[in-house]
Parts: C-alpha cells; structure tokens; sequence
C-alpha cells in the first residue's frame, strides 16, 4: 500500500459552484499533494453571483462527523476553518480541536459572501473571538474581515487590528490586502510582536469567488506538508496568486481560481 499524503480535515460550507468552500478547499490541497476531508458546517444555495440562502447544519451533526473522521484516519497534519454558519458550531468545532492541541489550525474567517451577504452574525463574531483564536496557528482575515473580527468601528490601521486579533490568541494573523486601496495586493503576516514578513503581488483585473479559501487552504497543505508558518504562507500565497491568473468565468458573475492551472499547459 502507498503511504498516505498528508490529510487535511476541512470544516466549511459546501458551495455548488465549487468556486468556494468545501469544494475549493479539496481541489486546492489535492492540487498541493495533501488528501482533504472535510466536516460540511453548512449548506448553500448560491451561484457565481452570490449567495441566496444558508442553512447551518445541526452541531451534533458536525461533531458527529468529525469524530468519525478521527478515529479512522491518520494522525492529521493540519485543520482548515471556513464558514462555520452558527456560534454552536463554532463551539463544535472549538471542542473538537482542543483535542488535538499539536496540530495546526488554519482560520479563514468568512464574514460575508464576496456581494457582501452576512454569513457570521454577532453571536458568531462573539463565539469566534472567545473560542476559536485560542486555537488558530494562522488567522487568514481580508481587511474588512480583520477589522470587523477585531471590533474595529473606527478604521484604526490593519496593524493596529491585527494585534488586536493576536492578543485574542491567534498565534499568526495575515491580513490581505485585496479590498485596500493600493496599487498593488499588500499581503502582511502578524505575530504578537508585530510584522513578520510583507508579500506584495500584481493586483489583476476582475472579481474572484473564492481567492480567500484558496489562500487558506494552500496554506494548511504547506504546514501540513512540513513548512513553517512563514515559508508556508509565502509558498501558498504564491500559489493562490498563479491560480487567479489562471481564473476561469463559468458564470455570469465572478471569476474562479483554476486551482489546476499547472495540469492546463500553464508553468507551475
């Protein structure tokens, strides 16, 4: 028998387009030589447009499914967080990590769909903040997710909400800077000290449904596959950038990552 990849456990919602979600998630650790497994938080109705409804499932359902995963896999090389949908979910899912403290933890926080849908209310910022930081290797916030996340009402500097979220537990915190407004993509990893490396990368043209996901998943393959974190974050920063050059319009609305662009004819 070949010896398994490095496996992911992915927490999320599943998306129909495979734009986002659980279904970018596996194409993106696949992509990166990772097996991605996945506990489903949430399900969808949405096109490339937005998203039209959400129903979070059960939290005895997403525990039960991932302590089934558990018992039968491998030791897991890193755990991936996305849309969560319910603070009791979020709870779930915080008492199921306490159970495997070594392993890392990636956190994509997904505030809100890329039209701007809420998909985390109050109770669900509440419940991230006191249970989920605690236990986050890598926080992936954008900046309106960071200062949103940080309680930031005032506009304060990125800086200055991305100490915020370490002081709340986050080992690492790296802001993207898609929604700024510079000319180029300021990417910035934080730890509790402050800076810890700044990537910048050609903006490009258009909108993307799902560049967050693949960000963060590319990142939890990169630890999982031994890196730390600043390495991993790099290497999967560049990844995600290739797969938006790469990215494809299906739809009528937003432009998907090719998380396949190297079996495409494009360089990897």
């Amino acid at each position: 028998m070949a010896k398994s990849p490095p496996i992911v456990v992915v927490f999320a919602a599943s998306d129909p387009t495979a734009g986002a979600g659980l279904q970018a998630d596996l194409l993106t650790l696949s992509a990166l030589a990772c097996h991605g497994t996945t506990v489903v938080t949430a399900l969808t109705v949405q096109d490339t447009q937005g998203v039209q409804r959400m129903q979070a499932i059960d939290a005895d359902w997403v525990v039960q499914q991932a302590r089934a995963l558990l018992a039968d896999l491998p030791p897991v090389a890193a755990f991936k967080l996305g849309v969560l949908a319910s603070a009791a979910n979020v709870a779930a899912v915080a008492g199921i990590l306490a159970g495997h403290p070594h392993v890392p933890v990636v956190f994509d926080p997904v505030l809100a769909s890329g039209r701007g849908e809420v998909l985390a209310n109050d109770d669900v910022l509440a419940a991230m903040r006191a249970m989920l930081l605690p236990r986050t290797t890598v926080l992936t916030p954008n900046s309106l997710e960071a200062r949103r996340l940080a309680g930031d009402a005032q506009a304060a500097p990125l800086a200055q909400g991305a100490q915020r979220l370490a002081s709340l537990g986050a080992r690492y915190v790296l802001v993207t800077g898609t929604h700024e407004a510079t000319r180029e993509v300021v990417n910035t990893l934080y730890d509790a000290r402050g800076v810890v490396r700044e990537d910048r990368w050609p903006r490009l043209a258009g909108s993307f449904h799902g560049s967050g996901c693949t960000l963060a998943s590319a990142i939890a393959a990169q630890l999982a596959r031994g890196l730390d974190v600043p390495d991993a974050v790099r290497a999967a920063q560049d990844y995600a950038w290739r797969t938006l050059e790469a990215a494809f319009r299906p739809g009528s609305g937003q432009s998907i990552p090719d998380r396949l662009y190297a079996l495409r004819g494009f360089a990897p």
